[in-house]
């Protein structure tokens, strides 16, 4: 982070503090400055942008397609910028402010859930329910945690939507929101989490990288593990799926009081059979990661339209699960790789 960017950043700060939010006390005392400033962070007057990033397929037929893709000629060519929304948007990233605040638990922020769905949320797999449009979750944050992802992906107007939460505990140490920014960057690793089942292992995405921009969609790697955490940032990446071809998608990062918001969508058509079935930007994928005193909160929720004839012809509960399985493992993974550094 260049020191220009860290000045903008917290001009930004004091700027929006001194204008737009009014002092509790005109002038107060050395001992109340701290409980002054958490009141001002805390208040409804002070926002932060819940917007985020995640990465889930959920479209599978009966069998892998064969090794060659058919279709995968069609993105070696140039697009026109009018259908790639934001080309001339250079990536921006910019450093986040440093708050003090008492970490949360798990039950503040889900106060209602069994005991049977504490049980699933502290397994390995997690907790995973879907709906289709029209219907409520399952999964509610309680109303005052500042957590939103229903809004974001209700956005879209999906057809269905999934959602799961997960509690990925301490074992060597306790982690921070740049512990998890570091993890959650490791994009080349999702590739080597396979789907197990009882007769065999399903490799899903053969290849999951970062792209230079939309345009060309030149692979880069992962960047090395970042020393500060930025307040937002936008990247391009593209997986490819064993069953689907190529998956073109844009992710977005933002930091908020307590955690960090992934959002995901796609910048192209998804194909079916060179058949576009989801056109760009109708799926949205936000996932919340926030560590908590009993270790890092993981709350995810995607939402996409698919026609009626297709919807009805594939099992999208399995075809979701599975790939959110794979997200979900390459996320503890990631996470018990920064405990050990």
């Amino acid at each position: 982070m260049n020191s220009i960017g860290k000045i903008a950043g917290l001009g930004l700060i004091f700027l929006y503090t001194f204008t737009v939010i009014p002092p509790v006390y005109p002038q107060p005392s050395p001992d109340d400055e701290l409980s002054l400033l958490e009141e001002l962070l805390l208040s409804d007057d002070f926002y932060f942008d819940m917007d985020l990033v995640t990465s889930e397929d959920f479209l599978i037929p009966e069998e892998p397609l064969e090794e060659d893709f058919p279709y995968d000629d069609l993105y070696d060519e140039e697009f026109p910028e009018e259908d790639l929304p934001n080309l001339d948007a250079q990536t921006l990233i910019v450093e986040a402010p440093i708050f003090i605040l008492e970490t949360r638990s798990f039950d503040e922020i889900f106060p209602n859930l069994s005991r049977n769905q504490k049980a699933m949320v502290m397994s390995s797999t997690g907790l995973k329910y879907s709906f289709d449009s029209g219907d409520s979750p399952a999964l509610i944050p309680a109303p005052d945690s500042g957590i939103d992802l229903l809004s974001n992906v209700m956005g879209k107007n999906p057809s269905t939507v999934v959602e799961a939460l997960l509690l990925v505990p301490y074992y060597e140490k306790e982690l921070d929101l740049l512990d998890v920014y570091n993890a959650l960057g490791m994009i080349e690793n999702i590739k080597n989490h396979p789907f197990y089942t009882s007769e065999r292992v399903i490799d899903i995405f053969t290849e999951t990288t970062r792209l230079d921009n939309p345009r060309n969609r030149r692979p880069i790697p992962d960047p090395p593990p970042a020393d500060e955490l930025p307040y937002s940032e936008t990247m391009y990446l593209r997986f490819r799926d064993a069953f689907m071809g190529n998956l073109f998608l844009r992710g977005d990062t933002s930091i908020s009081l307590y955690g960090i918001t992934y959002s995901m969508t796609n910048f192209a058509d998804i194909r079916y059979f060179l058949v576009p079935i989801l056109r760009t930007e109708r799926f949205s994928a936000v996932i919340y990661l926030e560590p908590v005193k009993e270790g890092v909160l993981v709350y995810g929720m995607s939402g996409f339209y698919l026609p009626g004839f297709i919807a009805d012809r594939i099992n999208l509960t399995m075809n979701i699960n599975r790939r959110i399985t794979v997200l979900m493992n390459w996320i503890t993974d990631s996470l018990r790789k920064q405990e050990i550094k």
